[in-house]
């Protein structure tokens, strides 16, 4: 019974920060502090200007010289990527300007889009 009781007021020690912190922000200044989502939160793909600088029909990927991709929290950079859609590799060629619609596909960063621009 002792360790009962000697568990019950260890709890409760150890839960009462946790209460106080969980108490309202309301008037907390909140000024300077960056409230905007992390770059890579759950974001719609939205099409990015690309460079097609090579085609690996075989492998199914394609290196991109891309801008940002906003929805993968990527910068801009020159990168191979695997292609959804490998029978669409052979509608472009090398040096060719494309948008390009970028989303994870098994956990990979993925083309599951090419447009001609």
């Amino acid at each position: 019974m002792k360790y009962i009781k000697t568990l019950a007021l260890t709890l409760a020690l150890a839960a009462a920060p946790a209460a106080f912190a969980a108490g309202s922000m309301d008037g907390m200044d909140m000024k300077g502090m960056d409230m905007k989502p992390s770059a890579a939160s759950q974001q719609a793909p939205q099409p990015v200007a690309a460079e097609v600088k090579k085609i690996d029909a075989k492998a199914g990927k394609v290196t991109l010289k891309h801008g940002p991709i906003e929805n993968l929290g990527m910068s801009a950079m020159t990168m191979a990527f695997p292609v959804k859609d490998r029978a669409s590799l052979k509608n472009f060629k090398e040096g060719e300007t494309v948008s390009v619609t970028f989303d994870k596909v098994d956990g990979k960063p993925t083309v599951v889009d090419m447009q001609r621009r």
